[in-house]
């Protein structure tokens, strides 16, 4: 079933769903974080469905697979610093294993969608 718009496809509700978790566990982060952390988690959330939008938008098949790579990239780094904040004491693994896991499912997802691409 063909997508009309990129909010009807499941990896970008997910995906959506990541940027809203991320942003209340880091509601209590120290100001200090503001630009470190904080930031840059916020900013790696706000990528994943982004770039999942800009890919749909895209007509050619390369450059939908590009944007969807960085989509699953900024994945990998909403991860990384869920573990880093984690190792830091301000995340504990509770905490962090929602967004965690979501983060994996996004890009379980996506690299069925980069290998239907393909062909």
């Amino acid at each position: 079933m063909p997508f009309y718009d990129f909010t009807e496809m499941p990896v970008w509700q997910k995906a959506n769903e990541i940027v809203g978790d991320i942003y209340k566990l880091t509601e209590g982060l120290p100001k200090k974080e503001d630009y470190a952390l904080c930031g840059q988690i916020r900013d790696a959330a706000l990528s994943i469905a982004a770039n999942i939008a800009e890919g749909f938008g895209r007509n050619h098949t390369k450059d939908k697979m590009n944007f969807y790579y960085y989509s699953r990239g900024s994945c990998f780094e909403v991860r990384s610093h869920l573990y880093c904040g984690r190792t830091v004491g301000y995340f504990s693994t509770e905490q962090m294993e929602i967004p965690n896991q979501k983060c994996l499912a996004v890009i379980e997802e996506l690299n069925k969608i980069i290998k239907g691409l393909k062909g």
